[in-house]
């Protein structure tokens, strides 16, 4: 998928005409400035109108404490992990020890925080720890280093160390993408996953997951104090020391560094662009991003970063601690400050002064020591010596294809019988306008400004739809109408070729949704409006079946329509857009469709959707209305025949001309 976007033509007939600004784009197509500038400025918009919505509603803890379990389970599906997964056995092993003269000894380990999914680390301890000894302990995770082989932890080894001489127990575990077995982060930018959005998957998923099975081994251990555990880390590290504190209550003490901005920051000022796919939760339900802190309170709260931080500027984080400052005000009634914010000169680094807060707040807060702090300097440990598998890394490892697991796919058994087929109809609706439509019209304004005698269909992002419509041919007394989806190679300037032939009779509304036509937006890597549409809870795909179902409705309104009946047609991944659109709105009497995908993995991409249903069984959902199937694959649409079986309506499996 290729971030494009549609301005709008003149044409004969019905048609909108909107001036615009064009630019030269690469490949001899056109660039459509206006339409860029409309789009940033959306998203922007956007990402303010969430923002602002952080507490909406709530003006003291009661309401909070009321409201927090809901949150905490739309948080949890957000990152893929509801309901919970098992909490299977973590069979930790622990393949050498390293004994330092400097007070402190380090076991290499490992553990399977699902079966096969391998979490590799280094367990620091006091030189003299020993079973029953109750110490805190802290869960270290870490940044974006490149570390090879050796596993990112090998270069945050000092916070261990300084940890394991001043009285704790602290694990410091490999990051799925820069551990000992390299996973992928960079699922959506570097290998076009853009499936991940739709199974609703994320790395932060894997991350928070393999923190919480972190914690489970540290209460296992009989050294740990299983009531005072906490978690730290920064950049990645601080994106998932939230990721941990705000799922699990057993994290008492919580200091993200540089680990997280806000929407306006990430969309509104493109800084999504430098930061990879674990640092985002997929915005399911249209969050005010810094509701994933607040489920971190009232624990203790330290939120760190650097002054000049370009991936985390201050004005992201002044606007979080000024949400986070309002909530932590409910409870005022205890004595200890629970929330502050440290903030030091210079960019995005791991500095002693950042470290040195940390190692005070958390003393604070698990032992109840505000005494000041150093950092003695130790001597690194070389990496391979670190290592949790000297030599092979196991074979059985899923850690490389843990995106094609993570998050379960929908069973859907299907139904048998009409009854079955109603309640199995229903059911899948409200789950699709629960967690992948939540933006479409009827949760968001669709708005259809009339201009004369052609029309406007406005949808958002506040860009407008191109249709032409051709009259029916002379002679014909049908009262049938064609509303074509064209591809993004196609203009409403000409029918198609692939056309079924019987459409000749029929009046024809030729339909341009965004990012089709010549006209183009450019959205080059890192797809900035590709990855900025799931942090507003949207996709470009959501987008153009918006694009469908104002137009349908504009047409489907007047008085003409209510006395016509209309079929849909469209070829590919948009011709499923177009059967989705005929799925919300019943009035769509027929659904054609021309070599459609198999699966939602191919297109189009709706947030979540592999967790409710794939391709067939959506058009199962049309039935017992006329579908009529042009493929060279029949065999995959099996269930949609089982459905239209159980449901009754006549369907049709053709092969392509």
């Amino acid at each position: 998928m290729r971030p494009i976007h549609p301005l709008l033509l003149t044409s004969a007939f019905h048609s909108v005409v909107v001036l615009a600004a064009f630019s030269a784009a690469p490949g001899g197509a056109v660039t459509d400035a206006a339409g860029q500038a409309k789009m940033q400025s959306f998203l922007k918009n956007e990402a303010v109108r969430l923002d602002s919505g952080f507490l909406e509603g709530i003006t003291n803890r009661q309401q909070w404490e009321a409201r927090r379990p809901v949150l905490k389970r739309e948080y949890l599906e957000m990152l893929g992990l509801w309901p919970l997964p098992e909490r299977t056995a973590l069979n930790p092993k622990i393949t050498g020890i390293l004994e330092r003269e400097e007070g402190f000894r380090v076991e290499k380990l490992h553990f399977q925080s699902r079966p096969r999914l391998y979490v590799t680390g280094n367990l620091y301890l006091p030189k003299d720890a020993k079973a029953g000894a109750k110490l805190p302990a802290v869960l270290y995770v870490c940044g974006h280093s490149g570390k090879g082989r050796d596993g990112n932890k090998t270069a945050f080894q000092h916070h261990g160390m300084w940890f394991a001489t001043h009285g704790y127990v602290c694990l410091i575990i490999d990051t799925l993408q820069l551990g000992e077995i390299a996973g992928i982060h960079h699922g959506t930018y570097r290998y076009n996953r853009w499936w991940w959005q739709a199974r609703g998957f994320t790395p932060a998923g894997v991350e928070c997951w393999n923190g919480i099975r972190a914690l489970d081994y540290l209460q296992s251990r009989p050294e740990v104090d299983p009531d005072r555990l906490a978690v730290t880390g920064i950049s990645g590290g601080g994106a998932a020391s939230f990721w941990i504190a705000a799922a699990d209550e057993r994290v008492k003490v919580a200091v993200p560094v540089s680990g997280m901005s806000d929407l306006e920051e990430y969309v509104g000022e493109k800084v999504v662009n430098g930061h990879c796919d674990c640092m985002f939760l997929i915005n399911t339900f249209q969050w005010p991003w810094s509701h994933i802190a607040a489920l971190i309170a009232p624990r203790p709260l330290l939120f760190e970063n650097s002054g000049h931080d370009t991936i985390f500027p201050m004005n992201g984080n002044d606007r979080i601690r000024a949400r986070l400052e309002r909530l932590y005000g409910f409870y005022t009634n205890r004595t200890d400050r629970l929330f502050d914010i440290g903030i030091q000169p210079g960019g995005h680094d791991d500095k002693p002064e950042l470290r040195l807060m940390a190692y005070r707040w958390i003393n604070r807060h698990l032992k109840g020591d505000d005494t000041p702090v150093t950092e003695p300097p130790l001597a690194p440990i070389e990496g391979k010596l670190l290592r949790a598998f000297p030599d092979e890394l196991p074979s059985d490892e899923l850690n490389t294809k843990i995106d094609e697991t993570f998050v379960s796919l929908a069973t859907n058994a299907l139904p048998r019988n009409p009854e079955e087929f109603r309640i199995w109809r229903e059911e899948k609706l409200a789950e699709l306008r629960r967690i992948c439509f939540r933006s479409l019209p009827g949760n968001s304004a669709t708005n259809l400004i009339e201009i004369g005698n052609s029309a406007k269909v406005e949808a958002e992002p506040p860009v407008a739809t191109v249709w032409r419509y051709f009259p029916r041919g002379q002679g014909s007394s049908r009262g049938e109408r064609w509303m074509v989806v064209l591809g993004e190679a196609e203009s409403v300037e000409a029918l198609p070729n692939w056309l079924p032939k019987t459409a000749g009779n029929a009046s024809v509304l030729l339909l341009a949704t965004r990012g089709t036509g010549r006209l183009l937006l450019q959205d080059p890597a890192p797809y900035y409006i590709h990855r900025a549409l799931p942090l507003l809870g949207r996709t470009l795909d959501t987008g153009r079946l918006a694009d469908i179902l104002g137009t349908a409705k504009r047409w489907l309104d007047s008085e003409a329509g209510k006395k016509n009946r209309w079929k849909i047609i469209g070829r590919g991944e948009v011709g499923v857009i177009g059967a989705y659109a005929a799925v919300l709105d019943p009035r769509i009497a027929e659904v054609i469709l021309v070599d459609p995908p198999a699966s939602h993995r191919d297109g189009p991409i709706f947030l979540n959707v592999l967790r409710v249903l794939d391709i067939p069984e959506a058009l199962g959902l049309l039935a017992p209305r006329p579908l009529t199937i042009y493929t060279t694959r029949a065999s995959a649409f099996e269930r949609t025949v089982s459905i239209y079986a159980a449901a009754g309506g006549p369907l049709k499996l053709q092969a392509l001309p």
